[in-house]
């Protein structure tokens, strides 16, 4: 049942948010390769994130990965870590600054591309492999989001990522 636009709930949910900023940019130019770090990149309806692998043959509802910086800290935690290095998470963009739940079902724009969140993105089995024994339950609730991309643009370090109004 969808939410009463005019309730309290749906107001605080539409309320104010402060814009986040792109602070890592992966690209993993074939399976199992290795993500590779880049300043931009360009963000595209039919093929996603241009160089990335994946993101085009996912129907569109997975061109692109996000995840929230302050994340990566609570999966080191849980892991007993220091750091979490992004790549290992094979996420495309880390933000910071926002909260990512916050755009569930919504329009925003990365740089200057607009996008859709699609929905949470949960952790895989290589978790395991990657971050090691537990890596898989020190992820979950904290893997991000997946996003459509709706309007061309170029995403690259420092810049925004606000949600858009609705109308």
């Amino acid at each position: 049942m969808p939410l009463d636009p005019a309730s309290p709930l749906a107001r605080l949910i539409d309320g104010p948010l402060r814009p986040g900023r792109i602070v890592w940019i992966g690209l993993r130019p074939a399976r199992r390769a290795a993500m590779l770090a880049v300043e931009e990149a360009g963000v595209d309806p039919e093929q996603g994130l241009i160089g990335d692998h994946y993101s085009s043959r996912t129907g569109g509802a997975r061109h692109v990965t996000l995840i929230q910086a302050e994340h990566l800290a609570a999966i080191a935690s849980h892991l007993g870590c220091e750091a979490v290095a992004p790549e290992l998470l094979r996420r495309n963009i880390v933000v910071a600054g926002i909260n990512l739940a916050a755009l569930k079902g919504r329009r925003f724009r990365l740089g200057s591309a607009v996008l859709e969140a699609t929905g949470e993105c949960h952790p895989c089995s290589r978790m395991e492999e990657t971050l090691g024994p537990g890596g898989y339950n020190a992820v979950r609730g904290h893997g991000g989001i997946t996003a459509r991309v709706l309007e061309a643009g170029t995403a690259r370090n420092g810049a925004a990522l606000e949600r858009e109004k609705l109308a």
